[in-house]
């Protein structure tokens, strides 16, 4: 079942939509091999009697158990959502009780990702990200490919400041050309020659900076522009 288009936010798109590795599996597998082999071992058995009869009942109660431990397994992994946007990281699971977290991709610092010799075999992995704010680090186990998702996290983080760049330069055009539309003819005059316009943006944009509707970075980029023309 995919991650709820429901539950994203205005103009968000989904890069990952990923479930944990089936390494999540594991204790079910690794218990499931000896269970079968002592299967094997009973039907093989040819005494008949109390004893016999004794231990087939033993064995039909731990496969019973067996198969219920891996039903609210898999119904805790088809309910595990781990999710990369051009957003934010989410992170959801449990059944009943569920448990969330959300990392937007400008407050991320750095991500890390682990792999012990049979998980990198089998391509399952942790990721750590660790984040600005309360939380701090979140862990997450069983991921596939953590490699790959941690490249397609720094990729979509990228976009993000590429995308808010772009609408930072565009405010800032915006901005200005209001401010300049703003003065009129007290600001130079309609014969006024051309290379005049330039200073007048200049300081139109440095009262953007000094009422603190643009940053001094922007500032700084745009008047480098402006200069550049003259």
């Amino acid at each position: 079942m995919p991650y709820p288009t429901k539950l994203l936010n205005r103009n968000e798109e989904i890069a990952l939509d990923l479930r944990p590795h089936w390494w999540y599996f594991g204790r079910q597998i690794l218990t499931g091999i000896p269970l079968f082999i002592l299967i094997v071992l009973i039907l093989a058995w040819s005494a008949d009697g109390f004893v016999k009869t004794t231990a087939n009942w033993i064995v039909i109660a731990m496969v019973v158990a067996w198969v219920v431990w891996l039903a609210v397994k898999y119904m805790a992994w088809a309910r595990t959502y781990f999710v990369v946007t051009n957003q934010r990281v989410i992170y959801r699971t449990g059944v009943v009780a569920r448990h969330g977290v959300e990392i937007p991709l400008d407050r991320i610092n750095n991500i890390n990702f682990r792999q012990r010799i049979l998980e990198r075999m089998i391509g399952a992995g942790n990721l750590d990200i660790e984040s600005a704010g309360e939380q701090g680090s979140s862990t997450f186990d069983f991921v596939r490919h953590p490699d790959g998702v941690q490249q397609e996290i720094y990729k979509q983080m990228e976009l993000r400041e590429h995308r808010s760049a772009g609408l930072g330069a565009e405010a800032v055009g915006d901005a200005v050309a209001k401010a300049m539309a703003e003065q009129g003819p007290a600001g130079g005059g309609g014969g006024a020659p051309a290379g005049q316009a330039v200073p007048e943006q200049i300081e139109a944009l440095a009262r953007l900076r000094d009422a603190g509707h643009i940053t001094p970075e922007e500032f700084e980029a745009k008047k480098a522009e402006l200069l550049g023309r003259m």
